[in-house]
């Protein structure tokens, strides 16, 4: 038996925790996302990109993708004075994967929602769900080097989003970018979604 303290698979302070779903397009940054501010090591369930991927995903704007995920992205953050435990699921982007998307929205506090700017229409299908299941969201707007940058209220408009959904920019490489977008949404979720509520994690 070995003397050293047992790990900690959840920060001693933590009282509360939720699950929190990272949702976008194919190709938008939510694996690099849910990597980037995860505290352990996050899970992938990505399969390579092969021919048999020709005419059904879109790969345009994407020349280095080769990897795609198959299933969902797992990560863990703690907030709040690591009090607050997030479970992060990344979702698959194409649409063939929708009712693994419903699976995961299932019992989530909120989603956050990576855009490209380049692509903004690849998001309406998800953004069109999370509302069918009255799953609370942010959007994100995630800057690709080479994207064109546009004002916020304009992005707001074209993604007909209502006024009091949160919109914001990161970059899904960026921990700290990324880390305020996560805030932003649970300042949202929480303010505004009372019935929605943290749940204390079992010990």
């Amino acid at each position: 038996m070995s003397d050293q303290p047992a790990p900690h698979y959840l920060a001693p302070g933590v009282t509360r925790s939720a699950k929190i779903v990272v949702a976008g397009a194919f190709g938008v940054g939510k694996t690099t996302f849910v990597g980037s501010v995860s505290e352990v090591a996050p899970l992938r369930m990505e399969e390579p990109i092969t021919e048999a991927s020709v005419g059904v995903d879109d790969l345009r704007g994407l020349p280095h993708k080769t990897t795609t995920t198959v299933a969902m992205d797992f990560g863990r953050i703690h907030l709040l004075g690591d009090r607050l435990a997030l479970y992060l699921f990344g979702t698959p982007g194409q649409t063939r994967f929708r009712p693994l998307w419903e699976g995961l929205t299932e019992g989530a506090l909120g989603a956050l929602v990576l855009a490209d700017n380049r692509d903004l229409d690849g998001c309406h299908e998800v953004l069109g769900l999370l509302e069918e299941q009255r799953t609370p969201y942010a959007v994100a707007i995630n800057v690709f080097p080479d994207a064109p940058r546009y004002p916020l209220d304009e992005i707001r408009e074209a993604l007909a989003l209502d006024p009091d959904t949160p919109l914001t920019e990161c970059d899904a490489r960026d921990r700290r970018s990324c880390v305020y977008a996560l805030i932003t949404l649970i300042e949202f979720v929480t303010s505004r979604h009372a019935p929605v509520s943290l749940v204390e994690p079992r010990t």
